[in-house]
């Protein structure tokens, strides 16, 4: 019997298509012998729907058709079963799926948001949990993690939006101090979207207020002189990490920028993603720094306590040789297959290992301990003090004290 995998994607984010065309290329390469593969698409409005038009790429030219031609439905659990059913009318059954596998990009989804719903209902699922989801979409708290464990970054600021604009000159003044050049980032945002690189006061404000427009945390960084970008994949868990080999991503502008990685340098060329993103691999660099980079990779997976599949970015000085962490990303783009298959790892082997593991977490995670079957309620009949026996212990509560507060 097939195991019915619902690829989730989509969403209210700016990085919507993005998640589209890495849906679209997962949907493609399943094992269909192995896998029968039930898209679940989360529209810009937040309503979810599925449908066979949602395998092809051509059908997001006009989203307005397309929601005309597919299904919107809900998504629930019933005793063991994970249903999906007409949105229109409750009792029809549309399909059911065995394990849901999230391929969604940035804020509202990536960051947690959806983690946190298949959670809530009990659906296994790949990847990373709702805290490492989250500390991986935030750029402040994830450098703040890796600074408490000795983990190499570059210097940074950050603040809120509001307190630029209760303090705008004593905080660009501040900056300026820093050191310009620097980088501009909003704290949440993937894929390069609102990233800027600033010279001098007046494309500081404009990059500012460019970044508070898509988030209210903003992040400083210095430049790395002599830069080289190198990103290194990791799948696994906790438990156990597999580093892949590293390329060296290439850019017409001074970082990586959306366009370098979505929209491609030809026109009527059509976007394969970060597959498409012109890279070398391997990496241009000794084998002791891609040594040193694939460690700081696992640590950083094993750290964060992500699981499945990561692409963890580094900026290099070559001249220093020193490495930075840049940031992790949960859900890579286009599930960063075309680096494992530079290590003899197919796509369809990839999605079936990331699926094994998914499934393997969630029978560990089932046999720990999540609620107890005693209700504390059950013996309260207007008494001051319930008496309660929980795991052996013996527990007073007194009732009175609780209703007062």
């Amino acid at each position: 019997m097939k195991i019915k995998v619902g690829v989730i994607f989509g969403g209210q984010t700016v990085e919507h298509e993005v998640s589209i065309i890495s849906a679209v290329q997962a949907m493609h390469s399943f094992n269909l012998n192995k896998y029968e593969v039930i898209p679940i698409y989360i529209s810009k409005d937040k309503e979810m729907y599925t449908g066979k038009q949602l395998k092809n790429i051509e059908s997001y030219q006009d989203l307005k058709k397309l929601k005309k031609k597919i299904k919107p439905i809900i998504f629930y659990k019933h005793k063991d079963n994970f249903i999906i059913c007409s949105n229109h009318h409750f009792k029809r059954k549309i399909s059911k799926i065995d394990i849901a596998f999230p391929i969604v990009h940035g804020n509202n989804v990536e960051d947690g948001t959806i983690q946190g719903y298949l959670e809530t209902i009990g659906v296994p699922y790949v990847g990373s949990g709702v805290i490492a989801s989250a500390m991986g979409q935030d750029k402040v708290f994830m450098k703040q993690v890796f600074a408490a464990n000795d983990l190499p970054i570059v210097d940074y600021l950050w603040f809120y939006d509001t307190e630029y604009l209760q303090n705008k000159e004593e905080l660009i003044n501040k900056i300026i101090k820093f050191k310009l050049p620097v980088i501009i980032k909003p704290a949440t945002l993937g894929s390069s979207i609102g990233i800027s690189k600033v010279h001098n006061k007046k494309e500081l404000i404009d990059a500012i207020e460019t970044a508070i427009k898509y988030d209210n945390k903003i992040v400083v960084e210095a430049i790395i002189n002599n830069l080289v970008e190198v990103n290194c994949s990791v799948i696994g868990t906790y438990e156990e990490q597999e580093a892949s080999i590293l390329e060296e991503v290439m850019s017409t502008d001074e970082f990586l920028t959306y366009k370098d990685k979505y929209l491609g340098n030809s026109k009527g060329s059509k976007s394969k993603g970060m597959a498409s993103t012109n890279r070398i691999v391997p990496a241009r660099i000794d084998e002791k720094m891609s040594d040193e980079i694939k460690g700081i990779a696992k640590e950083v997976f094993r750290i964060l306590n992500l699981k499945g599949i990561c692409r963890i970015d580094f900026l290099i000085d070559k001249k220093k040789e020193k490495v930075y962490i840049n940031e992790p990303n949960t859900i890579p783009g286009s599930l960063a297959y075309y680096l494992w298959e530079a290590s003899d790892k197919t796509y369809p082997n990839l999605l079936d290992e990331l699926i094994m593991t998914a499934i393997k977490s969630y029978q560990k995670r089932t046999n720990t301990i999540s609620s107890f079957d005693n209700n504390l309620l059950e013996n309260y009949h207007h008494k001051k003090v319930l008496k309660v026996k929980l795991n052996n212990f013996i527990f007073f509560i007194n009732l009175k004290k609780i209703i007062a507060k």
